[in-house]
C-alpha cells in the first residue's frame, strides 16, 4: 500500500526558501532584470569581468535585500506600508458652514 503525503499548502500564499507573497516576485522579477541587463551590456562589447562581476554584485545586494525585507516586514509589510502612504493626513471639506449644519436637499449641488 503507498503512502502519500498531505499537502499542507493549500490555502497558504506562495513561499520559496523562506520568501513569501509579494517579495517572491521582487525577488524573482531582480533576477530576471539583471539577466537582461547583464545581456544588453555583454552585446555592448563591455568588458566580460565586468559584465560578470557586476551582475554577481547585483544579484548578491538583490538577494540580500529581498531577505532583509522579509525579515522586517513580514508577509504583508510592504503592502500595509504602501496603503499607509496612500492614506490622506486629514480631509478637506470645502462646502459653506451653514451648509454642512442645515439640511437641504440631497444632490441640490
Amino acid at each position: 500500500m503507498a503512502v502519500y503525503q498531505i499537502n499542507k499548502g493549500i490555502g497558504r500564499s506562495p513561499e520559496f526558501k523562506g520568501l513569501r507573497s509579494q517579495y517572491l516576485f521582487i525577488f524573482a522579477g531582480g533576477l530576471l532584470a539583471i539577466l537582461i541587463a547583464f545581456m544588453v551590456l555583454y552585446m555592448a562589447d563591455v568588458n566580460q569581468w565586468i559584465c560578470i562581476a557586476l551582475g554577481v554584485i547585483s544579484a548578491s545586494v538583490l538577494v540580500w535585500a529581498t531577505f532583509h525585507l522579509n525579515a522586517k516586514y513580514g508577509e504583508w509589510g510592504l503592502m500595509k506600508m504602501q496603503a499607509a502612504r496612500n492614506h490622506p493626513r486629514y480631509i478637506i471639506n470645502r462646502k459653506r458652514f451653514l451648509r454642512l449644519i442645515i439640511p437641504g436637499k440631497v444632490g441640490a449641488d
